[in-house]
């Protein structure tokens, strides 16, 4: 008999070019509690998306036509679906370009199927479970500030009548930001408090993140006023905030 109290199991789209790799995660993925579908490229990710729900993208950097960053970019820019990003190079410039145009993490090959598993379950939890945890921790449901209301039981971020997405990474380290107004904030800090030690491959993807949430919130993100850097300090979350 089917337990119909059980939870859903997360459904994870693979894209990727490569029909070994896509092979090994499906299997792989389908035996750790995921439920998973694959896609070969950009227009099979899209038709994907349209046919079933789906929780989080694992997406190749590398594909021939249209690649994975277009995709990425693309995708951001309608949905705030969590995405991992794959690629076969290494360099932190690689990194910091993923995450500029919207992933939420970043995994080089090769890697362990385990690792991306383990990375992949770290993201949900952030993207999801976090609304649940914030409210039994008693944090207000909205913040109001700078003509903005961020909503923490939707995650949601609205100017007026207008909706901003928000990646899951941007999402966290604004709630850092609201829960700590005016208060200098170095790096060390943002990370423990927006996605933890444990998910950041490296320290630059703060300032990463920081740039891209200037850019959405900032009247004017070249002199942000909202989030100021401090010299050998860190960031400083300068508006007024209220608990609506």
């Amino acid at each position: 008999m089917t337990n119909t109290n059980e939870a859903p199991k997360p459904h994870i789209l693979i894209v990727d070019d490569d029909s070994e790799i896509r092979d090994l995660l499906s299997r792989f993925l389908s035996k750790h509690d995921f439920r998973v579908s694959t896609a070969k490229d950009g227009r099979e990710m899209r038709q994907a998306m349209t046919d079933w729900s789906i929780d989080l993208l694992v997406l190749d950097l590398m594909m021939p036509g249209e690649d994975g960053l277009n995709v990425c970019r693309q995708v951001r820019g309608e949905s705030n679906i969590p995405i991992i990003m794959l690629t076969a190079m290494g360099e932190e410039v690689d990194r910091i370009i993923g995450l500029e145009v919207g992933a939420d993490d970043y995994m080089a090959k090769p890697f362990n199927p385990r690792e991306l598993a383990a990375r992949i379950k770290a993201v949900l939890r952030r993207s999801s479970a976090s609304a649940a945890l914030e409210s039994a921790d008693g944090r207000p449901d909205k913040f109001v500030f700078a003509n903005l209301v961020l909503d923490s039981v939707t995650r949601t971020l609205r100017r007026g009548e207008e909706s901003i997405a928000l990646t899951a990474g941007e999402y966290d380290l604004l709630i850092a930001f609201v829960d700590h107004p005016r208060r200098v904030l170095n790096r060390d800090q943002l990370l423990d408090m927006a996605r933890g030690r444990a998910a950041i491959p490296f320290d630059r993807s703060i300032d990463v993140q920081v740039g891209r949430l200037r850019r959405k919130i900032e009247p004017d993100p070249k002199n942000p006023i909202l989030i100021k850097t401090v010299r050998g300090g860190g960031y400083m979350f300068t508006p007024e905030v209220q608990a609506a």
